[in-house]
């Protein structure tokens, strides 16, 4: 399985015309095109899953640069989301000042 950043993106591409345009290349099993959750914006950017390595990388080597709706392509295999770690947010900080209860001093 292939998986394959599609960047520099037109924000009104659909899913459907990449598809077509990888699908020159080979079987594409999935295409996800990347939007804002607040605002549903597309963000420029997309992946796309093809089952057999070598049309992978054939599409990703002939479509790196080409242009597709005035916008010029990047394109390359997708790295693995980079583990942000589960620190920050919940529980107390111990005591941050101020008035409260329980800081006599």
């Amino acid at each position: 399985m292939k998986n394959i950043f599609v960047g520099n993106l037109s924000y009104n591409v659909s899913e459907n015309e990449l598809r077509s345009v990888f699908e020159e290349y080979g079987a594409v099993d999935r295409v996800s095109v990347v939007t804002d959750r607040d605002t549903g914006q597309q963000k420029g950017f997309a992946f796309v899953e093809m089952s057999v390595d070598a049309e992978g990388d054939r599409a990703i080597e002939s479509l790196s640069g080409r242009e597709m709706n005035g916008r010029a392509l990047t394109v390359n295999e997708a790295r693995p989301k980079a583990d942000r770690g589960s620190g920050g947010g919940g529980g107390y900080g111990g005591n941050r000042g101020g008035g409260g209860r329980g800081n006599r001093y």
